[in-house]
Parts: structure tokens; sequence; C-alpha cells
């Protein structure tokens, strides 16, 4: 069933993103894909880093090798990338966590947790996003208010990760905080949908690893039982 709708949501997406990706061009112009383009590349190669760091420095800890784990897990991060819902994959990321032989107290209490409170991806997507505007309108964004807003994204974006396209309701109140003009979220509309996908991903991914940090930390289960 799962495989199912991931397959029907893979076959409708790339309609939605062209619809959105059409609005945006035919309401600012085609040069606006250039700044857009930049913006999605500065978010994929910003998680892609983070998740490189985080994964290494678990390994790091715990002597595992991360890359297995991520194969293990293919099927949740590609459900959640494809939906963008981290609610989506959640039930399936936590069958692939016991098949790696985590106990069940550990992932039913981590990972509800993680999706609360540990949602990277959801925080560097807004961040970037906020950056882009203040950029859009010229606005000067000093390390002082950038920190700030850093600060409020960090709360401000818990509790999202069900939703898909919440992170624009957060994104539209971070801004409108900081005195930038929230009209050109219009624009970041056109590749949102992009966007989001890639901030689920490193949401679930991240969350999984710290399930497993915490079950070898707990001593819950060994290094040598984890298949």
């Amino acid at each position: 069933m799962v495989d199912k709708v991931t397959h029907y949501v893979m076959l409708f997406a790339p309609i939605g993103i062209f619809a959105m990706i059409s609005y945006t061009v035919g309401t600012f112009g085609l040069e606006m894909l250039i700044p857009l383009g930049k913006l999605v590349f500065s978010l994929y190669f910003a998680i892609i880093v983070f998740l490189c760091i985080l994964a290494l420095i678990a390994s790091v800890i715990t002597k595992l090798n991360f890359w297995h784990i991520f194969k293990v897990l293919r099927e949740p991060l590609l459900l959640g990338y494809s939906t963008a819902s981290s609610e989506a994959a959640l039930p399936l990321a936590m069958k692939c966590l016991e098949r790696l032989g985590l106990p069940k107290q550990v992932i039913t209490f981590v990972m509800p947790t993680g999706y609360s409170f540990n949602l990277d991806g959801s925080t560097l997507y807004s961040s970037l996003a906020v950056i882009f505007l203040a950029q859009m309108y010229d606005i000067e964004f000093g390390i002082t208010q950038q920190i700030m807003m850093l600060l409020t994204l960090m709360i401000s974006t818990k509790g999202i990760a069900g939703v898909p396209g919440a992170s624009i309701i957060v994104i539209a109140g971070t801004a409108a905080s900081f005195g930038i003009p929230t009209e050109g979220i219009a624009i970041i509309l056109g590749v949102d949908r992009i966007m989001d996908m890639a901030r689920t991903f490193c949401n679930i991914f991240g969350n999984c690893i710290a399930t497993v940090v915490v079950g070898l930390w707990e001593r819950e289960i060994k290094r040598e039982e984890i298949k």
C-alpha cells in the first residue's frame, strides 16, 4: 500500500511543481528563476553538508557505519521526500529501525519526540528563505538579527513535521516580525515544494540517526546487535 501511495505521489508531483513554477515565471518573469535556482541549490547543499557532518559525528561516537543505516532507511526517506510530510513516513521509518534491531521502547519515545523538537531541515529551510526575502528587498540583515531569527525559527518550526507546506506560514510570520515584506513569499511558492521535500528528508534522517545514537547511549542495544 505504501509503495502505491508513493507511486501516485511521484506521478502527480511534477505536475504540481510545474504549475507552481509556471505561476512564478508568469507573474515575476523568467529572470526570477536564476535567484530561485540559487536558493534551491543553497538549501540542498546546506542539507547535504549538515547530514554528512551529523552522520560523521554519529559514526565517530558509535563506531557504526551510517551509510548502511541510510540504505536500510531508503524507503521511508523516499516516502518522506516524495510526500514532503515527515508524519507520512513515520510508521515505515519506525519499522525499519526495528528491523535494525533497536528496541521498540526507544523508537517509540525518541522518534515522536524528535518529530516535535528536532526539525533541523525545517529550520535550515526557513532561515534560508527569510534571508532570501531580506536580500530580495535589499534589507540590511546583520549577524545579530540572523542569530535572533535562527533562535526564533528553532522555536516556531516545532510541530510542523506533519503538514506539507507549513514552513511557508512560519516563514511569513518570522519575516513579518523582522520587518521584511511578506509579499515576496509568492515568489518562493514556485520552488517551495522542491525545498519542502529536502527539509523533510533531513528531518527524517536526522531523527533516525538520533534514535540509533540514543539506543546505544542508553545501552538498550549493543553495537554488534545492529543488523
